[in-house]
């Protein structure tokens, strides 16, 4: 009896699992504005390259204002400055942006707006405020980070975007810039430091590998498109894997298969038969 309550006291005693870190409102401020501001910058390549393709400001504008998915906005506009026709041009753009579903439905349970909320809150689900908000701790906090995300980089994108379309000739070529390139920067160095283990490091390195040798092939936004099918892909390969390994380790030399166990001797019987030997002898 006093084992079994030495144990008992010691599971009771055991500390609890620490708790994940507290992140500071500043902090994700912090974040969420050096996010919007340096996406947001991208917003004079979109119009400088959407002017340059012909299209008109108010166009340039609208797009930023109703699409605002940067991506799909320079899919659709170097697709026009390809010779691309117009409904292939906008399908790939779309097929591009469509990406951003899959993010909502993550975003959706993990901010978990009133669903007068989420319409105006899908506006803003896209690569740069998925990325913050999913880096957050709790609730609260992504709330913080998705709010301040998504509202500097739109504010920012619909201005840059106006300016570049309105000095599209004073400024000159976007590549000289290379603020094409500010976007995904930026994301690439918010998603690297979230691939932890060595099958999400595969997943994304299959995926860039993908890109790579798809993109002079295909059309704008489907290499993009078939870079998902990395993931699925990884996946398959390591629960094989997994799955062999199992089963090389049951069927490893010199383990006993499991048998019926053999019946517990009784705790009186080496007593009894010492008792009767005793009689005997007397």
């Amino acid at each position: 009896m006093p084992e079994q309550t030495e144990i008992r006291t010691t599971e009771r005693a055991a500390p609890p699992p620490p708790a994940p870190p507290a992140t500071s409102d500043a902090a994700v401020i912090r974040d969420a504005l050096g996010v919007g501001v340096a996406v947001g910058l991208s917003g004079f390549a979109f119009g400088m390259t959407s002017a340059g393709v012909g299209l008109s400001l108010l166009q340039t504008c609208a797009l930023s204002l109703l699409v605002f998915t940067g991506a799909s906005q320079f899919a659709l506009v170097g697709a026009l400055a390809a010779g691309g026709n117009p409904l292939t041009a906008a399908a790939g753009a779309f097929f591009l942006g469509a990406r951003n579903a899959f993010y909502g439905l993550r975003l959706s349970a993990v901010l978990g707006y009133r669903s007068t909320v989420k319409p105006f809150a899908a506006h803003w689900v896209i690569d740069e405020t998925s990325a913050v908000t999913l880096a957050q701790p709790d609730r609260r906090t992504a709330r913080l980070g998705f709010t301040v995300t998504g509202l500097t980089l739109y504010v920012l994108w619909n201005l840059t975007t106006l300016v570049g379309a309105l000095g599209a000739e004073a400024l000159g070529d976007t590549e000289a810039w290379g603020l094409d390139a500010a976007g995904p920067a930026v994301f690439l160095a918010l998603l690297a430091p979230m691939l932890k283990d060595t099958v999400e490091r595969v997943a994304a390195g299959l995926a860039v590998v993908l890109v790579m040798v798809t993109l002079p092939l295909l059309p704008t936004g489907v290499p993009v498109l078939i870079s998902a099918l990395a993931a699925p892909a990884v996946l398959v390969v390591q629960g094989r894997r997994e799955r062999a390994k199992e089963a090389g380790t049951a069927q490893e030399p010199g383990a006993v298969p499991a048998g019926p166990a053999d019946p517990p001797a009784r705790p009186d019987g080496p007593r009894e038969s010492r008792t009767a030997t005793e009689e005997d002898r007397a």
